[in-house]
């Protein structure tokens, strides 16, 4: 039996291309930076999961080791502005611990766009990782996409809430004129597993896209058309990457830190410039773009998203409060190190509600209930049926406790009157023995614009009891120890 290595399994594409590996009856490893965030991956059981990291080279020739073929899906945007050093450091270190350990065949993600002045950063860098793993030597096959399309995929997030949230949408010159031509998450897995087994692809930089080159302009419309909504699209003359990104931002889930590089590559054509990928894969299909879009549209309608962007991507926890939105939730995220175990961080907030009320400003948590009591909710009249023992499914005032992880994390899901559904969650990461990190996050899906309303208005309120609460939450935890 062969053994396939994936690299950023957290990530969007390897998330899912991990079970389609398995499906075939292949060995697979992977390699993460943070192990424990593949704990409940309905396949992680039957990985063999190894911690490391392609920049620092940690843990690589173990990963590496007896492997017949590994797949490279990671990149740095994430991690810093200065992604294009640390993509040709990562690749370098991969590219050399590959060759120690013999590995047979690389197969690697890149992007789209001809290798000519004017290339954008990210583009140049994907270009560049490809190039540093063919001069090791190594035999690589070297994909190169455009958009790709699929619930969770960052670009699609980008365009679906571009158009969702904006009646009147801004295009600028390369927004019209600009071509790409974006390929269905199912087919770019489709051409990653095929190329395990396709020798043809062997030392090759094979281009894949759909059936079909439209503007971005024009996705964004096909785009609008395929959920009934009427846009209207004007000429905006001004272009700046920095300004749109800090727009993106405010309208997107997808922070302005990784918009810009993708703003930036909407001045390049990014299209097949051959049919090789249809001769080398005549067995693929590509599906057109609008087909695309329904597909991604119906995974997220079934609430059936199998991985997103936002699962690689982590806040800086330099930044101990972080706001986000994703896949139609509205986030906001605290975090905390604490100087305790996690069993011990977990006792605490388990512990919390009933009698004991919620640690930290009881005042405004008693006024919520009043309020959600004076429209017909149930307030904190249903208290908690033990005072340290949780169980899923049990109510806790005003909550239903969704999930429990013992010695690890609880989940919340609001009961009470809201104008959208919430969800509040406490998680103790292990960081050592003597060590955590605490984090508290809180989920809303609003409900039209009042729902909207609603949680901006009181995000400062949420800001002050959620600092004050997981301060007081880490306290207790440290008296414990």
């Amino acid at each position: 039996m062969r053994t396939i290595l994936v690299t950023g399994p957290t990530g969007y594409i390897g998330g899912r291309l991990i079970p389609r590996l398995l499906a075939k009856g292949l060995r697979v490893r992977a390699l993460a930076r943070h192990p424990e965030d593949l704990e409940g991956r309905p396949w992680s059981g039957s990985v063999d999961i190894f911690k490391g990291d392609v920049f620092c080279g940690h843990g690589l020739k173990e990963a590496l080791a007896g492997v017949d073929a590994a797949y490279y899906l990671v990149h740095s945007m994430a991690d810093t502005r200065d992604f294009e050093a640390f993509e040709e450091t990562s690749a370098r270190n991969f590219a050399a611990a590959a060759v120690a350990a013999g590995v047979k065949k690389i197969i690697y993600l890149g992007g789209l766009g001809a290798d000519a002045a004017g290339l954008s950063h990210h583009l140049h860098s994907r270009h560049r990782v490809g190039e540093i793993m063919r001069g090791s030597g190594l035999n690589v096959t070297e994909f190169r996409a455009a958009i790709i399309v699929g619930s969770g995929s960052i670009s699609f997030e980008m365009i679906r809430y571009m158009v969702e949230r904006l009646p009147f949408i801004p295009c600028a010159m390369c927004m019209r004129d600009t071509r790409c031509q974006p390929l269905a998450i199912r087919d770019v897995l489709a051409y990653l597993a095929a190329a395990l087994d396709n020798p043809l692809s062997d030392g090759k930089i094979v281009e894949i896209g759909g059936a079909g080159v439209h503007t971005y302009r024009e996705m964004m419309q096909i785009y609008a058309e395929s959920r009934g909504l009427r846009r209207l699209f004007f000429s905006c003359p001004l272009w700046s990457p920095g300004l749109c990104s800090r727009l993106v931002g405010l309208i997107t889930p997808v922070p302005s830190v990784l918009a810009r590089p993708l703003l930036e590559s909407l001045r390049n054509d990014v299209v097949c410039s051959s049919d090789e990928a249809l001769k080398i894969f005549p067995e693929i299909k590509p599906l057109d773009y609008r087909t695309a879009v329904q597909y991604a549209l119906m995974r997220i309608t079934e609430e059936n998203v199998e991985t997103s962007w936002t699962t690689a991507y982590e806040p800086h926890y330099a930044k101990p409060c972080s706001f986000i939105d994703t896949e139609g939730l509205i986030l906001q995220d605290h975090c905390i190190k604490v100087e305790a175990p996690a069993e011990a961080v977990f006792s605490v907030f388990s512990g919390i509600g009933g009698r004991r009320g919620w640690l930290y400003a009881q005042w405004l948590w008693d006024l919520k209930a009043l309020q959600d009591r004076l429209v017909g909710g149930v307030g904190l009249r249903r208290g908690r049926r033990h005072p340290d023992v949780i169980h899923q499914g049990e109510a806790l005032d005003f909550w239903r406790v969704e999930r429990v992880i013992e010695g690890r994390l609880l989940l919340l899901r609001a009961e009470m009157k809201l104008p959208g559904k919430g969800w509040l969650q406490f998680e103790a990461k292990p960081q050592n023995e003597n060590a955590s990190l605490l984090r508290m996050t809180a989920y809303f899906e609003p409900r039209g614009f009042f729902g909207n309303l609603y949680w901006y208005s009181l995000y400062p309120v949420h800001t002050f009891i959620f600092r004050g609460l997981t301060g007081e939450i880490r306290r207790r935890a440290l008296a414990l120890k």
